[in-house]
Formats: C-alpha cells, structure tokens, sequence
C-alpha cells in the first residue's frame, strides 16, 4: 500500500519536519510506502476537509498521479471531514490515531494486548459510523482496519456498543487477575522498576541486556506493545523487579491511554521509574516532554527516577553528552546494545532504592524464622541479639517491607 503524509505546521516546539518525519516512520512501521509529503499552513483547520477546499481538490490530482491509495493525516479528523475527504479524493482517508492503531494491532500478541487494541479500535470507529445499520465494510483493508477488530467490519453501532462493554469487562478481569500479581509482589516486598519512554529508546534491549529476557527487539516504533517483567539481583543480593512497558509517542492518542490503562498500571504501580532517553534523538529535549506528558496523564509524575541516556555509541560528541547528562537530574549515560555503563545504572537503582529505606527495630519469636530470613535477603542487618525466646533485629529495610511487619516492630 502506497500513499501521502499530510499535516499542517504545529504551534508546538516540533518543527514540521519533525513532525512529519516521525508520521513517515510510523507510515513504515505499519508497512506502506510514502510517495510524498505535503504541508499546508492555516490559522485554522477547515471544517468541511481540514485543509482548504482548494488544496483537498489540488491532493485529489496529486493522488490520482502519484497512484497513491491511502492518505495520512498527522492530526485527528473529526468523522464528518474524513468521509468528505474521502468521497473528494477517492481514496482512503486516515489519521494519526488510526495509523497508531494499526500499529498497536500487528504487534499484539498476547490475548490482553488483542484485548486493549480491539477496544482502542472499536472506540475509534464508533462515531465514524452513520447511522444504525450502516456498515465498515466501505473502509476496506490494510492499513487503519486490520488487527483482532477486523472481523467486526459489518456490526452496527448497537453490537459496537455492546462488544465494547463485553471488551472492558475483559478489561477489568485482566486488572483484577494483575492485582492478584501485583499483591503477591508487595507480600514478598520486591521493589518494582518500570522502564519507561519514547518508542524505539531501547527500553527492550535495556531489560534484554539486564536479565537476559529474550523480549523481541526490533529497530521500529512500538516494537513492545505487550508488558515483560523479569527478576533481576543487585550487588547488594537484593531482588528486583523490572518491568518493559509500551512505547510513549508525541500526541499519544488519549483513548490509547484509557484502552490500555491495565497495562500501564504496572507504571503506577512501579517504585522507581527508568526514563529511557535515545541520546542520539534530534529533538531528544521535546521526546522527554512527551514521555513527561504520559506520565502526568498516569498521575506517576512524583515517583523517583532515573533518566538513561541510552545509545551514546552512536554520539560522537563526548561534549553533547556532557551537556544532556547535566541537563537533567540522577541520570546515567549507557549503550544498552554494548552493555556500556550499566553498573553506573545498577548502582543508581542501589542508592535510590536505599534513599527509600528506613532504620527500624524488630521483635521476632524464634517460630517466625521465615521474617528473620526475608530482613536478611531483602534488608541490611544493622545489630542483632538472639534472646531464649525471641530475636531482635536493628535493620534498614524498604518501607513496604517495614510495614507488612509493623506487629513485631519494637515499641
């Protein structure tokens, strides 16, 4: 499938090019070929075409030439200005979210991700139908229709609707039976880390480096749609565990956020944070605003973190390096790929993990040797005296730990 990239100039930080750049790689990903690009600059978005009637009529000869069957669009359109741009042009007609979508459909493979896309889809399509009974089945194939929604291409708004509330119902089981997980970690008092940023940073190669994990790796955007959390052990023999998540995106659609809220619970849910930053990225100040973005939207913003300037391999400028490392706070400069710099980054996680810790004493029966046994794995032994009935323990612990055992603490 062949088409064009349209966009208008953004008042953000962005350039054009930017912009347009990342809709062409996005394009790729998906699988088509761009032919060309066209900008258009406006005050104001048109309400019939989104862009002006004279330039909708000027890109349906442009398509007819270039034999283009498909036309991006880098912002959303409203339902009415797709139909009419596609009854003007001919062709196919997507935006931004729905090429997102297509994406988040060829890369989900587990049945939650299916789940999560099919939702995403299905809410996008909604309002894009008209009236009861009229069907999908005008949009056709490829790109913008494909993935677990495909089958549902002839239901009307009514089974749309209804497929919906079956869809987060499997949604909210999903997050119940991740609860369950999530639980099971805090009873055991494992720190969690959750690798976060922009889509191709290297979050995957990071957690593939650390733990040896397998996760697929692939030098394209949202590689890793589906969650892979795997155990590591620090230098102070404590277990942690560290979780890769999905890609952030400039303009990540909102209703992604909402569809895969399950999945980005385990960001919510994480101790710490590992903020993934390609250091090679052109515009790697307004990347890191994005994935900031996401991370307010998720309400995680106050969690600690640490930033990683990954692929420093391919900078050439030691002084660039330099410059961004001071830039932002607790960062660590590595190459995933090359397993350059991570014990800086292991022992970044050490100390901030140790930041959250707390001097405590604790009172155990000389039954309770399994609680004896989790302070010394989990914890550092600051004092210890074995009395004939019972133990106590002076130690430094996470707070959760020090909480699950406030009955035996030292009064």
């Amino acid at each position: 499938m062949r088409g064009h990239n349209l966009k208008f100039q953004p008042a953000e930080s962005w350039t054009v090019d930017d912009s347009i750049q990342e809709l062409t790689s996005l394009t790729e990903t998906a699988g088509a070929q761009v032919l060309t690009r066209i900008i258009q600059t406006r005050p104001l978005p048109d309400s019939t075409y989104y862009v002006g009637k004279g330039k909708a009529a000027e890109l349906a000869n442009l398509v007819k030439e270039a034999g283009a069957d498909l036309v991006i669009f880098d912002d959303d359109l409203r339902p009415s200005q797709q139909r009419n741009l596609e009854d003007k042009i001919g062709v196919k007609i997507i935006d931004r979210t729905q090429l997102i979508l297509d994406i988040f459909a060829q890369r989900a493979h587990s049945a939650s991700g299916k789940i999560q896309v099919e939702l995403a889809q299905l809410s996008y399509l909604l309002p894009r139908l008209i009236g009861k009974g009229i069907t999908l089945s005008r949009l056709g194939g490829g790109i913008g229709t494909r993935g677990p929604g495909e089958t549902k291409l002839e239901v009307d708004r009514r089974r749309i609707k209804e497929r919906i509330t079956k869809l987060k119902g499997k949604i909210g089981k999903l997050d119940r039976q991740r609860e369950v997980l999530r639980k099971e970690r805090r009873r055991k008092s494992c720190p969690v880390a959750a690798i976060v940023g922009y889509t191709n940073a290297g979050k995957s190669t990071l957690l593939n480096t650390l733990t040896e994990a397998k996760v697929m790796v692939d030098d394209k955007l949202f590689s890793t749609l589906d969650p892979t959390t795997r155990k590591i052990t620090l230098p102070n023999h404590e277990t942690i565990l560290l979780t890769d998540t999905v890609g952030f995106i400039n303009k990540l659609p909102h209703g992604l956020i909402a569809s895969f809220y399950a999945t980005l619970k385990e960001v919510k849910e994480a101790d710490i944070l590992i903020n993934v930053l390609d250091a090679s990225h052109p515009k790697l100040g307004e990347v890191n605003k994005a994935t900031h973005s996401v991370l307010k939207e998720l309400k995680v913003t106050d969690k600690p973190i640490i930033n990683v300037l990954n692929k420093i391999d391919l900078v050439e400028n030691g002084y660039l390096i330099s410059r961004l490392q001071r830039s932002l706070d607790s960062s660590v400069t590595i190459s995933a790929l090359k397993g350059e710099g991570l014990d800086k980054l292991i022992q970044k996680i050490v100390e901030l993990l140790d930041e959250e810790r707390i001097t405590t004493e604790f009172v155990f029966p000389y039954e309770r040797s399994d609680l004896i046994s989790l302070i010394f794995s989990q914890g550092e032994i600051l004092d210890k005296e074995y009395l004939e009935d019972k133990t106590v323990l002076r130690a430094r612990i996470s707070r959760s730990l020090a909480g699950r055992l406030a009955k035996y603490e030292r009064k």
